[in-house]
């Protein structure tokens, strides 16, 4: 497999007064194309901070972070805006759908972000939304807006979709469907999944897990046979 992500010595500090918090603290990993990932940790560990360097929302201290051969560590400004649109996305555990836009058009809007074709019903077909396609995200629930959310960010075709706690605010049945997506996703369209969660139980199917605590890696696993999030017992 080709490697995609490599976190080298990465450090991510934030001062306040005389107190330096480490939230990276030395951080070294790597991550295949297509692989399933999951990130677990404690609350305050780094995993959020984490996936923040990953898609570029933030900058490191020190250290160096690879995307497919991109420093991305180094990118300025604009570089880093043409990086998310292009490479990277973005799943959070709110949804942050446009209220005043259908969900067709809210997945169909990343065609103004990047230079792709978006068949916007194709992709809603793709999460079970098809019929929905005409309401607007008040009329949908919680789950179903949550696939839009899917929906949108796998829209424009991107290297790798970063997910922080992603089924945190739907009920078990339906965090089961997102993330059984999420693995197809992986495994049928090789594209690289990051997940970060507090749910030790979806371990058991990632390809690779990254325990985080206090800032440094703690552990990587790796499943030769990861099971099926269906099969998983919750």
């Amino acid at each position: 497999m080709n490697t995609i992500i490599e976190f080298k010595n990465v450090k991510k500090e934030y001062q306040s007064g005389d107190h330096i918090l480490k939230a990276m603290d030395d951080v070294n990993f790597a991550v295949d194309e297509g692989e399933f990932v999951v990130i677990l940790g404690p609350s305050g560990a780094g995993k959020s901070t984490l996936l923040n360097l990953l898609g570029g929302l933030d900058t490191v201290t020190s250290g160096q972070i690879i995307v497919n051969g991109n420093h991305i560590e180094s990118f300025d400004d604009d570089e880093l805006t043409q990086y998310r649109a292009r490479n990277v996305g973005f799943i959070f555990q709110f949804y942050n759908l446009i209220p005043n836009l259908t969900a067709l058009e809210n997945v169909e809007l990343m065609g103004d972000i990047v230079d792709v074709d978006i068949n916007g019903l194709d992709v809603l077909e793709s999460v079970g939304l098809r019929e929905h396609a005409n309401q607007f995200p008040a009329q949908l629930s919680g789950g179903e807006q949550q696939r839009v959310s899917i929906a949108r960010a796998v829209a424009k075709q991107p290297t790798m979709l970063l997910c922080d706690e992603p089924t945190g605010a739907l009920d078990s049945n339906t965090g089961v469907l997102i993330l059984n997506l999420l693995q197809s996703m992986s495994n049928d369209n090789n594209t690289t999944v990051v997940i970060v969660t507090h749910n030790a139980i979806l371990a058991e199917a990632a390809d690779k897990v990254i325990r985080i605590k206090n800032g440094q890696i703690e552990r990587i696993v790796i499943n030769e046979n990861p099971k099926k999030v269906a099969d998983l017992e919750w």
